[in-house]
């Protein structure tokens, strides 16, 4: 009988920024509070002052809606709903289905499903524009304006908590950053095709 050729050691995938293999990799490194990601890139040197912002960016932002899909569940609403209603309700009237999609950074088809849910429930109207019948004005209806209000007031309750103890000047500068940062996005990064790295 020929001799067994052992096999080769099972190659460990590395630990996913949600999966509970992230807490033992940030205790390997010099800081264990860092976030998911930063713990696998740690060894490597690459956790850099504007890397470790653009992740606690997006952890931020995916916490935040989360926390606010958790409170909101119980009265049939969620953050997606949240952000669809409240445009529609501030947009300047007569708005195209397009620009409240571009408002929240949506696409357009995603947000006709989002529209064809709330129009379901009675939180929206479509009404056909008199000088257009192809295109639809959406108006919240007394049911949306009221759902909305309510969503506000849980949001309102949470940003506060989370808030809690940042002063007016943090904020105003937090704003200041972040809406600079927007204003970019919009207009297009400056020779976004050059320096990039290529690998095809």
């Amino acid at each position: 009988m020929p001799p067994k050729v052992p096999r080769p050691p099972r190659r460990q995938a590395p630990p996913s920024a949600e999966g509970p293999g992230y807490a033992a990799a940030a205790r390997r490194t010099s800081d264990p509070r860092l976030p998911p990601g930063e713990a696998l890139l740690a060894g490597e040197g690459r956790v850099t002052p504007s890397l470790r912002l653009t992740i606690y960016m997006v952890l931020a932002a995916r916490r935040w809606r989360s926390l606010l899909d958790e409170h909101l569940r119980p009265i049939g609403q969620s953050a997606a709903r949240m952000e669809a209603m409240w445009a529609i309700a501030y947009v300047p009237p007569r708005s195209p289905q397009i620009e409240i999609a571009r408002l929240i950074g949506i696409e357009g088809a995603t947000m006709t499903r989002m529209l064809d849910s709330l129009e379901t429930d009675g939180l929206i109207a479509r009404r056909a524009d008199p000088a257009d019948r192809r295109s639809k004005h959406i108006q919240l209806t007394a049911a949306g304006a009221l759902a909305l209000q309510q969503i506000l007031d849980i949001a309102d309750a949470l940003r506060a908590r989370l808030l809690t103890g940042v002063e007016e000047n943090e904020l105003t500068e937090a704003n200041g950053f972040i809406g600079m940062l927007l204003d970019r996005f919009e207009t297009g990064l400056p020779l976004l095709d050059e320096g990039l790295p290529k690998y095809t």
